[in-house]
């Protein structure tokens, strides 16, 4: 309220106390610290509905920014402790609803509001942040259909990160069990609420640590799920750490999120996207029964492949032999001949023998006992003054003797009794027949070894009867003499 006028027009140099006045002056640590409990105590709950602008995070963990709409500005401060129980990331531009208690600041003559939870202000608010962080993740690549890989066709291990309480990992073992029994491992985590996006997230990064082949089994495919639910319910898959994590898992990954409608950055990160995790554990194995069958009909067309070219030659020669004529008709030609041929031979053989019979007939009307005579003096006369050439006759009896010392020689080394010489000895039965097998030996009661100088009666252990002793060695017959061969015969000088 304005000073009274003659307060005006007294004011002097120096403040001078009024009579009456019993208002002393404040200092302004004292009115600030007026302001500061009459605020507080107005105002110590409030809701303030803004668009977040200046959002900034201290080193010491601190939240600072400011609420805004159309005619004002507020600054606020979340503490270390509020501030890191934030279930989104605070952007510029976010329309939010701050609770908390209003404040001064001394130090700048500034009213504020301390923060205590800070809420999306809405769906739109919250799709909002969505687009956003969609748009920003994407351009950096992390939904790149260039980075989305195959799923195995055939996992023999299977990785789930889930509740292991709710419906959702019974509906995923349920439909696993049913399509091709494989071996699960599931990794328990929050699905909703503090702390799940950073659970969900070291799960998907512990599972794409394990080392193949080691004390836990590595998975082939890793599937993300949980049950249906609000925007809010889902939201921590729509976390930039969880996205982070899937898009830079070294495992295939299924998202497998909410219903058919639902739909979350994880699914976008995902390498496949399931509409329900029941169609996730669908995905995932093929059906062993359409295995089988899919199986069964690949040998069958092998078989059929197989036995094609088989069948097709069966065909082709069978036409081929339809064209082919008849055996008689091919042989109809030279069985002509041949009659042609048997009947000519008979007809020339007698013609020939007439023939001969009349010559024969001629030679001997011309015989007598004087041609016969003259002939054998002129062939004594011509063996007469024929003279034998030594040579004639040495040259066949020097190689044919040559040939019998070679066949005597080879007689020689191939006789029976020659590996005697050696140390060798022949068994022989008693009438002195060559034993080549054991089972001939055993069977004789009594052998005859025959060595180089002589022969030994024995007797086998086996063949012996029983308290029987040996019977005595018969004397060393006498060592035949070795005929020798006898000498080669003189080959005819006639042959």
């Amino acid at each position: 309220m304005a000073p009274p006028p003659n307060d005006i027009d007294d004011a002097g140099l120096v403040a001078r106390a009024r009579q009456g006045d019993n208002a002393e002056p404040l200092t302004i640590s004292e009115i600030s610290a007026l302001l500061k409990r009459t605020v507080e105590d107005r105002f110590g709950y409030v809701r303030l509905r803004g668009e977040l602008s200046g959002v900034k995070r201290a080193a010491s963990g601190h939240f600072y920014c400011a609420l805004k709409d159309e005619g004002a500005v507020i600054d606020g401060v979340m503490w270390k402790g509020n501030a890191a129980r934030m279930n989104f990331r605070a952007e510029d531009g976010l329309e939010v609803i701050a609770t908390g208690k209003l404040t001064t600041y001394p130090g700048r003559s500034k009213y504020q509001i301390v923060i205590d939870s800070l809420e999306l202000a809405g769906e739109g608010a919250l799709l909002a942040l969505l687009e956003k962080t969609r748009a920003r993740l994407a351009a950096e690549g992390l939904f790149a259909d260039a980075t989305k890989r195959r799923l195995p066709y055939l996992p023999q291990v299977i990785g789930v990160v889930t509740s292991p309480t709710g419906a959702v990992i019974r509906d995923i073992l349920h439909r696993l069990a049913d399509r091709f029994p494989s071996h699960v491992i599931v990794w328990p985590v929050l699905v909703q609420g503090q702390g799940a996006a950073d659970q969900v997230a070291a799960a998907v990064r512990g599972f794409s640590a394990l080392t193949p082949g080691g004390p836990i089994p590595r998975p082939d495919v890793v599937i993300v799920a949980r049950g249906g639910g609000s925007i809010e319910d889902l939201w921590s898959f729509n976390e930039e750490v969880v996205v982070r994590a899937i898009a830079e898992c070294s495992i295939p990954v299924i998202s497998a999120v909410g219903h058919e409608t639902d739909t979350t950055l994880a699914d976008y990160a995902a390498d496949r996207r399931a509409p329900t995790p029941t169609a996730a554990a669908e995905m995932a194995v093929p059906v062993r029964a359409d295995l089988a069958m899919t199986l069964a009909d690949l040998g069958a067309r092998q078989r059929r492949a197989v036995y094609r070219p088989v069948e097709l030659g069966r065909e082709r020669l069978a036409a081929r032999v339809r064209l082919l004529p008849r055996p008689e008709a091919l042989l109809q030609v030279q069985t002509q001949r041949l009659d042609d041929l048997a009947d000519r031979l008979r007809r020339g053989l007698g013609e020939q023998s007439a023939k001969g019979r009349e010559r024969l007939a001629g030679a001997a009307a011309r015989l007598s006992p004087s041609l016969l005579t003259r002939a054998t003096a002129e062939a004594g006369r011509r063996l007469e003054r024929a003279r034998l050439v030594p040579a004639l006759l040495e040259r066949p009896l020097r190689e044919r003797a040559d040939r019998l010392a070679a066949l005597t020689r080879v007689m020689s080394q191939l006789h029976p009794e020659k590996p005697l010489e050696r140390g060798y000895a022949i068994i022989r039965d008693t009438a002195g027949k060559a034993l080549t097998t054991l089972a001939e030996a055993a069977g004789e009661g009594s052998l005859v070894l025959q060595f180089r100088d002589g022969r030994l009666d024995a007797v086998p252990v086996g063949a012996r009867p029983p308290n029987q002793s040996p019977p005595p060695p018969a004397p060393a017959p006498k060592p035949r003499p070795v005929r020798s061969a006898p000498p080669p015969k003189q080959d005819d000088l006639f042959g």
